[in-house]
């Protein structure tokens, strides 16, 4: 079963047990399969150790982007831009454990105040509901 977790009302992720570079490369593989691109790929970590001299744990923020979905978005409001990409997190949380979430787009587009949006942003969330539920719930033997 793939138990999916909110976490404050806006975002939806899940606990997989994948190595953090597994988890990031099965996570973009499986949002490929729902249309998805990843236009960014911020590395939390490196770049705290650059600015701040700090040591962190390994995160990234991949910023996705379906592109019908996105140009719906733009023909009904240009300002739509200011929402988007779909951000996805992926860190460890241990050697063979990583955390996977992506920001709820019902929540991300909701701040529009835009109604006409709702089911672009319902079609988006089910696309990245989809993509954590094609992540494994336990671990994979080799």
């Amino acid at each position: 079963m793939n138990a999916m977790t909110t976490c404050q009302g806006y975002a939806i992720g899940r606990s997989v047990p994948l190595p953090y570079e597994q988890a990031v490369a099965r996570m973009k593989d499986a949002l490929q399969q729902q249309g998805f691109g990843v236009l960014t790929e911020i590395d939390v970590q490196a770049t705290l150790k650059k600015k701040l001299d700090v040591d962190f744990k390994k995160y990234v923020i991949l910023g996705a982007c379906n592109p019908p979905l996105a140009y719906q978005g733009f023909q009904a409001e240009p300002d739509v831009g200011l929402l988007l990409p779909c951000n996805v997190v992926v860190y460890e949380e241990g050697a063979a454990r990583s955390r996977v979430a992506v920001l709820d787009p019902v929540a991300q587009l909701g701040i529009s105040g835009r109604g006409d949006l709702e089911p672009l942003a319902k079609e988006a969330r089910r696309r990245l509901e989809l993509a954590l539920a094609a992540l494994p719930d336990r671990a994979i033997r080799a």
